[in-house]
């Protein structure tokens, strides 16, 4: 296995101990519109749903 390194061990845990603050932390806004138009009314869906759950 190879003789214990202190000082690697030493780098290890320094490396393992470092936080990188260096990403950019603003937060993207996104401007815009979502529209959704199923072409079917809550009815007709729901019938729909009832007759995929009868068979």
């Amino acid at each position: 296995m190879g003789a214990y390194d202190e000082d690697e061990h030493e780098r290890r845990e320094q490396q393992a101990s470092t936080v990188d603050t260096d990403f950019d932390d603003e937060r993207t806004i996104y401007r815009g519109e979502v529209e959704y138009d199923s072409g079917e009314s809550a009815e007709e869906l729901l019938d729909q749903f009832e007759q995929i759950k009868s068979n």
